[in-house]
Parts: C-alpha cells; sequence; structure tokens
C-alpha cells in the first residue's frame, strides 16, 4: 500500500507536527496552517481535500482534532 504524501502527526503540545514525504514542516494548530506549510514547500493545488487519502494520513484524529485527548 502506498503512503499518502502528507502525514499530520497525534495532537501533542504545540499543535500537530506536519510531515511532506517524510520532511517535517513543522506544527499546526489548525487546518489552515497544514495548507500554509504545504504551500510554501511547493505542494500546491487549488484547494485541500482533507479526506482525501491518497494525500492525507491524519493520526490519532482527522482535521477537526487540534488538541491532545
Amino acid at each position: 500500500m502506498k503512503r499518502a504524501p502528507v502525514i499530520v502527526h497525534p495532537p501533542s503540545t504545540g499543535g500537530r507536527r506536519v510531515t511532506l514525504y517524510g520532511h517535517d514542516l513543522g506544527r499546526a494548530l489548525r487546518p489552515a496552517d497544514v495548507a500554509a506549510k504545504l504551500r510554501r514547500a511547493g505542494f500546491c493545488t487549488t484547494e485541500f481535500v482533507w479526506d482525501d487519502t491518497g494525500v492525507f494520513e491524519w493520526r490519532d484524529g482527522g482535521p477537526d482534532i487540534w488538541l491532545m485527548p
């Protein structure tokens, strides 16, 4: 099975870590932060479809989960 290029890691102190093809892009506190980080890294699209499993892997919660349980 092919791995999604964007991984949004589990919530932790300071937000969720975002990686693109294994490269750390930093932490995000909301979906807009993820989009900004991806665009800065050159991963551009007109619109991000957060539930596209071919692009995104959300670990321990989707785009609506940002705080630690």
